[in-house]
C-alpha cells in the first residue's frame, strides 16, 4: 500500500511539522507510518520523503538513494554532483547544522510540485542530529547530493518548498529539464537563462 503525495497548495506544506513524544515514536502507528512512507518513497520513486508530504505535521523523513536510481547517470554527472547510493533511514525531530557552506547548485525538482524542476543552491555539507525509528539519537554527515536531499526533506518539516529557494528563470517542466538541460553544467544553464555566473 502506498500513501498519497499531496500537492503544492495543500496547508499542510506549508505550516511547521511538530516533534515526535518518545512515546509517539514507539508507537504502532508511527512505525506504520514509516513503513508506509518507505513504500510510497519507493513507489514514486524518489530518494526522500517528508511526512507532510503525506498530509501528516510531523518531524520524520525517510531517505534512501538507490544505485538503480543513478544507473542511468553518467559518471561526469555522478561526480560532480557528488553523488553516491545512500542506504535508507529514518531521520525523526531533526536539527541540521551547515559543516561547508559552500554553494552547490543543481536542477532539482520534489514529488509535491510533480512534474517541475529548478536550479537551487544548496550547501555542500551538513551535519543532521535526529532520532531513528527506536528513538535512538543517530549523527549524519553528508556531502554533495546526499546533503542536499537532507535540506530539501528538512525544509518540508518547516512549510519550505524548493520553490522558495529556486532560481526562478531556471523554473521548468521536468520534460523540458530532460529534453534541453539533463547533461549541461550549471554555468552552461545559467549563461542559457541569461543569468550572471555563480560565484563561490
Amino acid at each position: 500500500m502506498v500513501l498519497k503525495i499531496v500537492q503544492a497548495g495543500e496547508p499542510v506544506l506549508r505550516q511547521k511539522a511538530r516533534d515526535l513524544t518518545p512515546e509517539e515514536i514507539a508507537s504502532p502507528e508511527v512505525q506504520r507510518l514509516i513503513g508506509l512512507m518507505r513504500d510510497t518513497m519507493r513507489d514514486a520513486p524518489g530518494v526522500g520523503l517528508a511526512a507532510p508530504q503525506v498530509g501528516v505535521g510531523l518531524r520524520l523523513v525517510v531517505v534512501e538513494d538507490r544505485a538503480e536510481y543513478q544507473a542511468g547517470v553518467s559518471p561526469a554527472d555522478l561526480a560532480s554532483r557528488e553523488r553516491a547510493p545512500v542506504a535508507f533511514h529514518v531521520l525523526i525531530n531533526p536539527k541540521l547544522v551547515v559543516e561547508d557552506p559552500t554553494p552547490a547548485e543543481f536542477h532539482e525538482g520534489c514529488l509535491s510540485v510533480s512534474g517541475f524542476a529548478a536550479l537551487v543552491a544548496r550547501a555542500r555539507g551538513v551535519r543532521v542530529e535526529a532520532l531513528n525509528e527506536h528513538g535512538q539519537p543517530v549523527t549524519v554527515s553528508a556531502k554533495g547530493w546526499y546533503a542536499r536531499i537532507l535540506q530539501h526533506e528538512l525544509d518540508h518539516l518547516d512549510g519550505t518548498l524548493y520553490i522558495d529557494r529556486m532560481e526562478t528563470r531556471s523554473f521548468t517542466t521536468a520534460d523540458n529539464h530532460r529534453r534541453h538541460q539533463a547533461g549541461r553544467s550549471t554555468a552552461e544553464l545559467r549563461a542559457a537563462l541569461g543569468l550572471p555566473e555563480r560565484k563561490g
